[in-house]
C-alpha cells in the first residue's frame, strides 16, 4: 500500500480555563464545545448573514462553506457518490467522565484540522473565544481560552501558538504527514497480531448499515473512504490506489477477540430540533493475519479516527497490548 500523497494534518492541545462559575459538563464531552460551534464559527465570518451558503456568490473563497457546508468541485466525477463530505476537523474530548470544574481549573480538548484548513486556524481560535464568552455545558457558564499548542503525532513534541492573554497567534511549524508515518512503520513488518483499543464510541459502516463487530476488512474500508476523500477535499489530488486488491488482502486478517460493546450517546441537534443518536463500539478487538502493509494506515486511523461522527471525536482508537485498560484508566463506558 502506498503512502497518501501529500496527506497533513495538524494538532492542537487546547487549554481551556473555568470562569468565576465553574463548568457543569457532561460524562461525554463530544458535543460540549462542537454544539453550537457552527453556529457561531458562521456569525463571526459571514458577510451576507442573509443568504443561504448554495446561493452565495462568495462561498468558493469562504472558510465556513469550505469548513462546514464542503460541495464537490464543478463538474466533478471523483467520489461523487458519498453519501456526505467529511468534515477537515476533529473536536477530540478529554476522556475523562470528571463533570463538575471549579473555577480556574482547566479543561484539555484536542483540535485537528486536515489540508488546507490548517490556514483557517485563527478562525477557529475566535470561534473558541466567542463561545468562551457564551458559555458551554449546563447552564451555559463561561471559560477561557487559556494555551493552543501544536503538537507532534506521538506529543513528543509541542509548540505554543496561541496564549489567551496576549491574544496572538504565533506562525507554526509542527505538521504531522502521511510521509513520516508510512517511513515510521514501512519496516515493521514483523508479527501477524494487533490489538485495537476503541476508546471514544465507533460508528463502523459496512454495506450503508452500522456494524456491531469491529472486522478488520470493515475497519479498513472506512479508513481507506475517510483518507481519499479528506485528499480529495481538502488537499486537492486524488489518491490513487488498488483499493479492491487492499480491501481483498484485508479480509484475510481475521477477528480473534472481540471485546468491543455497544456504548449508547445521543446528543441535541438545533438544527434538526431533534435528538440524534450516535452510539458505536468502544472495548478491545485483537486480529490475526497478514497484517504487516496495513500498519501505516491504522497509524494514520489513530489520527484521523474511523467511521462516522468523527467531528464530535467518536472513532478514536489506538493501537495497543492486551491487557491495557480499555478505556485509558481514569474513564468508564459503565452506562449504569
Amino acid at each position: 500500500m502506498n503512502c497518501p500523497g501529500d496527506f497533513s494534518c495538524a494538532k492542537y492541545e487546547i487549554l481551556l480555563t473555568a470562569g468565576p462559575s465553574g463548568l457543569l459538563l457532561p460524562p461525554y464531552k463530544g458535543s460540549t464545545l462542537r454544539g453550537g460551534f457552527a453556529s457561531a464559527f458562521q456569525r463571526l465570518v459571514c458577510v451576507k448573514k442573509n443568504y443561504a451558503c448554495p446561493n452565495c456568490l462568495l462561498k468558493e473563497n469562504c472558510p465556513y462553506h469550505l469548513v462546514f457546508e464542503t460541495s464537490p468541485p464543478p463538474g466533478s466525477q471523483v467520489l461523487r457518490n458519498l453519501s456526505s463530505i467529511p468534515r477537515p476537523f476533529i473536536l477530540e474530548p478529554p476522556l475523562e467522565r470528571r463533570t463538575e470544574y471549579r473555577p480556574g481549573e482547566e479543561v484539555c480538548f484536542k483540535l485537528l484540522l486536515f489540508g488546507r484548513v490548517q490556514n483557517l486556524l485563527p478562525y477557529f481560535i475566535i470561534t473558541l473565544e466567542e463561545l468562551g464568552r457564551l458559555g458551554m455545558g449546563k447552564g451555559r457558564r463561561p471559560f477561557a481560552v487559556k494555551e493552543i499548542a501544536a503538537e507532534g503525532f506521538d506529543g513528543d513534541q509541542r509548540e505554543v501558538v496561541y496564549r489567551g492573554e496576549e491574544k496572538l497567534v504565533r506562525a507554526k511549524e509542527l505538521v504531522i504527514t502521511a510521509a513520516e508515518i508510512w517511513r515510521e512503520e514501512t519496516d515493521n513488518h514483523n508479527g501477524e497480531k494487533v490489538v485495537l483499543r476503541f476508546l471514544t464510541p465507533t460508528r463502523l459502516f459496512f454495506q450503508s448499515t452500522i456494524t456491531s463487530r469491529p472486522h478488520f476488512h470493515i475497519l479498513v474500508r472506512n479508513l481507506l473512504r475517510r483518507i481519499s476523500s479528506l485528499c480529495y477535499f481538502f488537499h486537492g489530488y486524488t489518491w490513487e490506489e488498488d483499493f479492491v486488491g487492499i480491501i481483498k488482502r484485508a479480509e484475510e486478517v481475521r477477528l480473534v477477540k472481540d471485546n468491543t460493546t455497544w456504548f449508547n450517546w445521543e446528543r441535541y441537534s438545533s438544527r434538526h430540533e431533534r435528538k440524534i443518536e450516535l452510539g458505536g463500539l468502544v472495548g478491545e478487538a485483537v486480529y490475526e493475519g497478514p497484517i504487516g502493509e496495513f500498519r501505516p494506515l491504522l497509524r494514520l486511523g489513530e489520527l484521523i479516527h474511523a467511521g462516522k461522527g468523527v467531528v464530535f471525536g467518536l472513532g478514536l482508537y489506538e493501537i495497543g497490548e492486551t491487557g491495557r485498560p480499555v478505556p485509558p484508566e481514569g474513564f468508564s463506558w459503565d452506562q449504569s
